[in-house]
């Protein structure tokens, strides 16, 4: 009898856990769904502090650093090099020699041409002596021939004189020299003894001359000038800004472009120092407008309804529908012009 009684315990035992067990499972299955549908977890708005800010309209273009003065020089004709005065990254002044071709050949060949000119010239001279003899006897046909070859002498002695002065200027090309002030940024020849080709180059470019030069388009280049200024940021010096000034505007559209823009030249601080390098690109930022001292906020912020805009501000802890009157836009920020003062604090537009 104890056996049943201690058996009948153990069964109630077991159904009692698993009710409990179950009890359990529905308890959690509740407030799951419950969680899951029923109960909305409350979203978090960004605010902004209302503030007195300055509102601009600006225009922002890229473009790189040029130079009104640089030259490329090239002999006119191949040669071996003889003299080189310079090498890369000297500064030369105007008029000062670079390099100069071997010119023995050229000094033989224009000697050459002055002995063949003195030749001609006593040729023409007898030619003019021999014809000097009245020829009123003589018959048309022997007049003729004497006036001809009076002429061939007088061409000869002609084209002999082209040879000299050819040659001469032959020589004078075989020295460069240097039209501008500035620094030597380029030689592909630069030891005596190279032969140089037509297409061997020197280049030299004046510092002093640099400008900022962008590319400005047809409906934004209306609303620039000569005179105004910018603030340029070089990718070379992301942390500084110099200023420039517009010292030109294209009248006509550059070539080989997409769409119809203008060069425009900007002088800039500093031009001509060291810090400086042609090609170096940049962004230049123009104020093309401003509103000093008003009130501002992200656009961001705006709630537009029914043609009427609105804010939700924060009043006494609690967020309220409030319209506003706008003003400007200007990148990204709003004016407003009533419903807000600096300090209220503004939410997010709850989408």
């Amino acid at each position: 009898m104890g056996k049943v009684r201690g058996k009948m315990n153990s069964i109630k035992k077991k159904i009692t856990l698993k009710r409990i067990v179950v009890f359990l499972l529905i308890i959690g299955a509740v407030i799951f769904v419950y969680q899951r549908f029923f109960l909305k977890e409350e979203k978090k708005l960004a605010t902004y502090t209302v503030k007195r800010e300055t509102l601009q309209e600006t225009l922002a273009v890229t473009g790189e650093i040029d130079a009104k003065e640089k030259v490329s020089l090239h002999f006119q004709a191949g040669g071996r090099l003889s003299w080189v005065g310079v090498k890369e990254g000297d500064t030369v002044k105007k008029y000062e020699g670079i390099a100069a071709l071997d010119t023995r050949l050229l000094q033989k060949t224009l000697q050459k041409y002055l002995n063949t000119y003195s030749k001609e010239r006593r040729d023409f001279e007898q030619t003019g002596d021999d014809n000097e003899a009245p020829i009123l006897d003589l018959s048309r046909e022997i007049r003729a021939q004497a006036e001809r070859t009076l002429e061939n002498a007088q061409f000869d002695l002609d084209n002999s004189v082209l040879d000299v002065e050819l040659q001469t200027i032959s020589k004078e090309y075989s020295l460069l020299y240097s039209p501008i002030d500035g620094i030597i940024t380029r030689m592909d020849a630069t030891e005596p003894g190279m032969n140089v080709s037509i297409a061997d180059t020197y280049q030299i470019i004046n510092p002093e001359s640099i400008y900022f030069s962008v590319t400005v388009d047809q409906t934004e280049v209306v609303n620039i000038h000569e005179g105004m200024i910018g603030a340029i940021t070089f990718d070379a010096y992301p942390d500084k800004k110099v200023m420039g000034t517009i010292t030109s505007i294209g009248f006509t559209p550059k070539t080989d472009e997409s769409g119809t823009v203008y060069k425009v030249e900007m002088t800039f601080e500093s031009a001509g120092t060291n810090g400086y390098r042609l090609g170096m690109t940049g962004d230049v930022e123009f104020v093309l407008s401003e509103i000093k001292n008003t009130v501002v906020v992200p656009i961001e912020y705006i709630l537009d309804e029914n043609d009427k805009e609105y804010v939700q501000k924060k009043i006494q802890d609690k967020m309220q529908k409030s319209p506003v009157e706008i003003g400007q836009e200007y990148g990204g920020k709003v004016q407003i012009l009533d419903g807000l003062v600096a300090g209220d604090v503004i939410y997010e537009i709850d989408e």
